[in-house]
């Protein structure tokens, strides 16, 4: 007879806390590894977490950082025998831009649920970067001409980026890669803007063209790495 077997799985963002209803959730599958069969889906919800227990406290290799409050997405399984689960975690779902996906596996027996410490814990990789200024497919007339670039920066959780916070703006790289025409043209650091998890710069352009900008954070500590795009189109003078 089948039993009732209960899985918790979390994703936390990597340096910060678990991506939850604040971002939209992460879209959560669970297969059966052999055979692909679908055994549920559907997303995590909740806050993210306690944030002295996870970024401040000490843990050991198998500290429990998850509270009972922190996102997660239960599955209710119906098993009548060992089975060997993957589980494939995708999002936030509410910035697509910066959406990563992230897979695992293990082994689950009938009635012995994944549910104690932190579940079926993942970590999703990745800043949340949003391009608020050009917006796409801005037209611009003349050169040379500045065209101010801005963008929002946050955590996979939502989580705030500032100077000396915990989540350091002083220790990420933010900064805009431009291409006019198809080809590399140059790039442009941006700045911490004096607002939350706000950067900004200017380009100064000498050409007209048809410009793509990719704005990426990167922290060098770890390698974490987020981008957005945005295109705008740049006139010469009518004169």
């Amino acid at each position: 007879m089948a039993l009732e077997t209960h899985i918790d799985v979390r994703v936390l963002s990597q340096g910060a806390k678990f991506i939850g209803t604040s971002m939209g959730g992460v879209e959560i599958t669970l297969h059966d590894a052999d055979t692909g069969e679908l055994l549920a889906l559907g997303k995590t919800t909740g806050g993210t977490g306690d944030t002295d227990r996870i970024m401040k406290q000490h843990h050991p290799r198998a500290g429990v950082v998850a509270t009972y409050a922190a996102a997660r997405y239960r599955a209710t399984l119906d098993l009548n025998e060992p089975r060997q689960i993957r589980v494939t975690a995708r999002g936030p779902l509410a910035q697509r831009q910066a959406m990563n996906t992230v897979s695992a596996t293990r082994w689950v027996v009938p009635g012995k649920h994944v549910t104690g410490g932190n579940g079926w814990l993942l970590e999703m990789p990745g800043f949340v970067v949003d391009i608020l200024d050009p917006p796409a497919h801005k037209s611009l007339r003349g050169t040379p001409v500045e065209v101010p670039v801005a963008a929002n920066v946050t955590m996979m959780c939502g989580c705030p980026v500032t100077p000396g916070g915990l989540w350091d703006a002083d220790q990420y790289e933010v900064t805009a890669l431009i291409r006019r025409n198809g080809e590399t043209s140059g790039e442009q650091v941006l700045d911490y803007a004096g607002t939350s998890s706000q950067f900004a710069g200017t380009l100064r352009l000498k050409q007209p063209g048809s410009y793509e900008i990719t704005v990426y954070a990167y922290d060098p500590a770890t390698g974490n790495t987020g981008i957005d795009k945005t295109t705008f189109n740049v006139s010469p003078d009518q004169n």
